[in-house]
């Protein structure tokens, strides 16, 4: 069968739609996706085609640079359809986006290619150590998602002088190290109980050497060698603005079923249908309006910043960043509470895997686990409005 061509570079239709050309597929695939471990061929082959990979990398080097209300948008119409899916896309274009902190050489070498992608995970143990025209990477990682489906990897980890003495750098107490994927050994330590399709398992390399070069600021600044808002921003905004809206993606297409069987349903010996069980009406009614509201919330903040960092020129203020974490913070709980809402209200038809119920709760309980779901995070915005000292490690 003649493979299909990837989409054009030149092709009109903004991101959401084209997600909405391969919706049905990306829908239909989700068991299939967990069943492997990892998304199937014919997904990875959409996502590729329809250049969903490449949002958050710089049009230099053919990528789309689309702006954080765009992003957002993408990233929930994903989710809706599948989480695992869209956690991947949401992983690989965040790492996408310190393309614009590299040489334009070194950028054009790992994504010259129409399927390049970049993964990386935190570290469990690692260092680098300089050495003669750059560094030898030893450690392991873990927690890297999609990485199975990147061609290179990023290995974060604490720089040492020839002495083994620790560097001291500015900005990020760790630099991420870009190598080719072939080159580390895959750990597969990814047995989980939700979002198990995003394969977000670890790697581990000895003595591998990475060149000048090829590696990043872990944290803000990126020190972007480009002008464009989008990398005016540090990493966590991206990272922020995408995951919450996985978790309100999963919340709006588990609340949609919740109604949808809520019309159809009388429960087992129930005086009345769930539909007109005013309890029902209720929780319905208010589950909405907290989706709503959340979702609003990461959406006007994401707009607002956007703007102003656009007409200023300038990077991203530490009030813009807390702003930006108060309100994907608070949405991605808004959403939990949610999903809650409509998994209680299915009742015992929640618990089926054949119903759209099931590995939703259990994605949107790994999503609350993650970094970006800390209810600290919120601690950290409440001290920075009382004037203490700001806390911006995931702002």
């Amino acid at each position: 069968m003649q493979k299909k061509k990837e989409a054009s570079f030149a092709d009109a239709a903004g991101p959401v739609e084209r997600v909405g050309r391969v919706a049905q597929l990306i829908e239909s695939s989700a068991g299939a996706n967990e069943e492997l471990g990892r998304l199937t061929p014919e997904v990875v082959d959409a996502l590729h085609e329809q250049r969903l990979f490449r949002l958050l990398l710089p049009r230099a080097y053919g990528g789309e640079e689309v702006d954080h209300v765009t992003w957002f948008h993408t990233m929930e119409a994903l989710a809706k359809l599948d989480a695992s899916t869209a956690w991947c896309v949401g992983q690989i274009n965040g790492c996408a986006a310190t393309a614009a902190s590299v040489d334009p050489a070194v950028a054009r070498a790992i994504w010259s290619g129409p399927r390049s992608a970049l993964s990386w995970g935190p570290p469990v143990k690692a260092r680098a150590d300089a050495v003669d025209g750059g560094h030898r990477l030893t450690g392991e990682w873990q927690m890297s998602s999609g990485s199975r489906h990147a061609n290179w990897i990023g290995l974060t980890a604490p720089v040492f002088d020839r002495k083994g003495q620790p560097i001291q750098l500015e900005g990020a107490p760790m630099r991420i190290f870009l190598v080719p994927a072939e080159q580390v050994e895959w750990v597969e330590n990814w047995n989980v109980i939700g979002l198990v399709a995003t394969n977000s398992g670890g790697f581990r390399t000895n003595g591998l050497f990475v060149p000048d070069g090829y590696s990043v600021a872990q944290l803000h600044p990126l020190k972007a060698r480009l002008s464009s808002p989008l990398y005016k921003f540090p990493m966590n905004s991206n990272y922020g603005i995408g995951f919450s809206a996985v978790a309100l993606g999963i919340a709006r297409a588990m609340l949609d079923a919740c109604i949808s069987l809520a019309k159809e349903k009388t429960p087992r010996a129930a005086r009345h249908s769930l539909k007109d069980n005013h309890l029902i009406q209720f929780q319905v009614g208010e589950a909405e309006a907290r989706l709503r509201a959340a979702r609003n919330y990461v959406e006007s903040t994401a707009r607002r910043i956007w703007d102003e960092v656009s007409l200023a020129g300038e990077p991203v203020t530490t009030t813009q960043r807390l702003d930006n974490r108060m309100a994907v913070t608070f949405a991605i709980h808004e959403a939990k509470t949610v999903a809650d809402a409509a998994w209680e209200i299915a009742g015992a038809s929640a618990i089926f895997r054949s119903a759209p119920f099931e590995r939703r709760f259990r994605d949107i309980r790994t999503v609350m686990q993650q970094a970006q779901g800390r209810k600290t995070h919120l601690q950290d915005v409440g001290a920075y409005i009382m004037g203490l000292e700001p806390n911006l490690a995931f702002a």
